[in-house]
């Protein structure tokens, strides 16, 4: 039976935080080959540390000379990543930080599965909705994530020049008779420019923000604050701890709502089921909810290397489906094609549209003309309920 009050607490990072300033520049490197190339391949990895950044992994261009040219962007890349965020730190500066490229070719003997439609590895993906918010994602990841980017927006619109590009957000939400009510704990560490501001001095510039952000009722007095709770904040990003592409996987997903197949998405072209399974599962997970099948879904996929059709189909409603989930499974299977090429198709995913996903999460977000974040369209409601 499950619990209706409980406790549940998510986190997030925000876009400065040395693991997300890795996945960006992933993403972007994967982004200016799939503007060279629709058909591009990129498993790229980028690690990031005081005043130095590395990249390394394979990628795949139907040319010597195409690929050329995007190594010979790289560098460029990475500066432009690292100065939009806002890194201009003795430690870690976008002018002046060493940049090793590593990249090299795609291996042949990982492409000739793909080359036939399959997937490009084994695995598990999941996908999850609910309806807790607008978005249909759980309550504590979603606004541990819109506080960091509302922060962040602050600060690169001059509001908030005391803070720096690294922070990090963490609630822990009340929920009553199964719904989100409140926030019992807020903590935030934000790095800060200024030597000599307190824990008290950020909090003063950050609470408005948090409050102005949180839904109104949910912060009251009883609500613990923690905002740089181990004091001074000044020396961030990767000169303070390293960072490497795909260290962030339960933040850029649902804050630990639901499960995780272990696969990190940044850096990686769409015939990685890693991520394309992933963003499938969770459009699915999404349209069964805003048809009104269920309040909550999860869904598995399961591949293997070089196989285009998914091994197996999950439904879990937990308990709160209009529908058994045995005809959602079929339902899903008929009103999508779940091959690697069905998926990628379907969701539009040759676009250069990766690099914003880099930060404050892949799920839960507004789907955008030019095809960024498609997954989260709910456009298969129609067909869902007709295939039940």
């Amino acid at each position: 039976m499950s619990r209706n009050n409980y406790l549940f607490t998510s986190e997030s990072v925000s876009e400065g935080h040395p693991d997300k300033i890795c996945d960006r520049i992933s993403d972007a490197i994967l982004d200016a080959l799939l503007s060279e190339e629709e058909m591009a391949r990129s498993a790229c990895e980028t690690f990031a540390t005081t005043n130095r950044v590395i990249i390394g992994g394979e990628i795949g261009l139907s040319s010597k000379e195409k690929l050329a040219s995007v190594l010979d962007g790289v560098d460029g890349i990475v500066r432009d990543c690292v100065k939009a965020i806002g890194y201009e730190q003795d430690g870690f500066h976008w002018e002046t930080l060493e940049i090793e490229n590593l990249l090299h070719e795609q291996s042949a003997h990982i492409a000739q599965g793909v080359d036939k439609d399959g997937a490009g590895d084994q695995g598990i993906m999941f996908g999850y909705a609910c309806s807790e918010t607008p978005d249909l994602m759980p309550a504590p990841i979603h606004y541990s994530h819109a506080v960091l980017r509302d922060l962040a927006e602050a600060r690169h619109a001059g509001n908030t020049p005391q803070l720096g590009p690294d922070a990090k957000s963490q609630l822990s939400v009340k929920y009553v008779d199964g719904q989100p009510v409140g926030v019992t704990s807020i903590v935030l560490s934000t790095q800060h420019l200024d030597d000599s501001m307190s824990s008290a001095d950020v909090r003063d510039v950050v609470e408005p923000y948090i409050r102005k952000t949180l839904p109104d009722g949910w912060i009251s007095a009883d609500t613990e604050w923690h905002v740089n709770p181990t004091g001074k904040f000044v020396i961030g990003g990767p000169d303070g701890d390293a960072g490497l592409t795909g260290r962030k996987i339960i933040v850029d997903t649902y804050g630990g709502a639901a499960p995780h197949g272990g696969g990190a998405f940044s850096g990686k072209d769409p015939t990685k089921v890693d991520r394309s399974a992933a963003y499938a599962a969770r459009y699915l997970a999404k349209n069964v909810v805003a048809a009104g099948m269920a309040t909550r879904c999860t869904l598995q996929l399961s591949y293997a290397i070089g196989v285009a059709k998914p091994l197996s189909i999950y439904c879990d409603t937990h308990g709160t489906g209009e529908v058994p989930e045995a005809e959602i499974e079929k339902a899903v299977a008929q009103a999508m094609d779940l091959t690697p090429r069905g998926i990628i198709e379907h969701l539009q995913l040759r676009r250069p549209i990766y690099q914003r996903t880099a930060a404050y999460g892949h799920f839960g977000r507004a789907a955008t003309a030019d095809g960024g974040f498609s997954w989260e369209r709910t456009d298969l409601i129609n067909a869902l309920k007709g295939a039940v």
